[in-house]
């Protein structure tokens, strides 16, 4: 008898889990043994069911998805993540390799290329839609050695706690308060954490921040 994989689906839309339960349902070697639309229930989940796999959307915005992705890492250090979402953008795809995903495919992506991804990472290797590894090998070539890992490290520590702050969604005025700072340099790190990381909103910095690890899954 073929050991079967188990499998938990996490997508927020029904018509696509229908899908992927059906697809990868058909599959003799794999088992979806549960399904969820909220991110913010997966670790429930994974602690109840057991799985080895974890088929996670991240949505549009990176949220909350990535933080998730954190949260299982630091949790469940086994555990395989295949991201599975429509976003292309650059910061959603680096966050999500940077919180520990082992895999990012595209929703338009084909039957075949899910199960390869599917497959390659329960086999504990690092799985990339084609288009998705074009953009990564891009940002790799733009930016030198490390990319976002570059940009972080030149980060001063002040500039890091104020990213954290941000990220958890207090104001300047909050975060000059409890840093002993003036607001106008609460909005200068702001200005600098934007322009170093090259990202250009608030979303995109908690993204950013999320899949350092800097702040988890609300």
């Amino acid at each position: 008898m073929i050991a079967q994989h188990q499998l938990l689906i996490v997508e927020q839309h029904a018509i696509v889990r229908a899908g992927l339960r059906m697809l990868l349902g058909a599959e003799t070697d794999l088992d979806v043994v549960g399904e969820s639309a909220d991110p913010h229930q997966t670790l429930t989940l994974v602690a109840e069911l057991s799985p080895q796999l974890v088929i996670l959307d991240i949505g549009d915005n990176g949220h909350p998805g990535l933080g998730t992705v954190a949260d299982l890492r630091r949790q469940h250090p086994q555990l395989r993540i295949l991201v599975l979402t429509d976003s292309r953008h650059d910061q959603h795809i680096r966050a999500a390799l940077q919180a520990g995903a082992h895999g990012f495919v595209l929703k338009d992506a084909s039957d075949t290329e899910l199960l390869v991804a599917v497959r390659s990472v329960l086999s504990g290797k690092v799985f990339l839609s084609p288009d998705v590894l074009d953009m990564v090998v891009s940002a790799f070539v733009k930016g030198g050695n490390g990319g976002v890992k570059s940009h972080w490290d030149s980060l001063t520590g002040r500039e890091r706690e104020v990213l954290k702050m941000i990220a958890e969604g207090y104001t300047s005025k909050f975060i000059a308060a409890q840093l002993a700072l003036s607001i106008k340099t609460v909005e200068k790190h702001r200005y600098n954490l934007m322009k170093k990381l090259d990202l250009h909103n608030v979303s995109a910095l908690t993204t950013f921040a999320i899949g350092r690890g800097l702040v988890g899954a609300r």
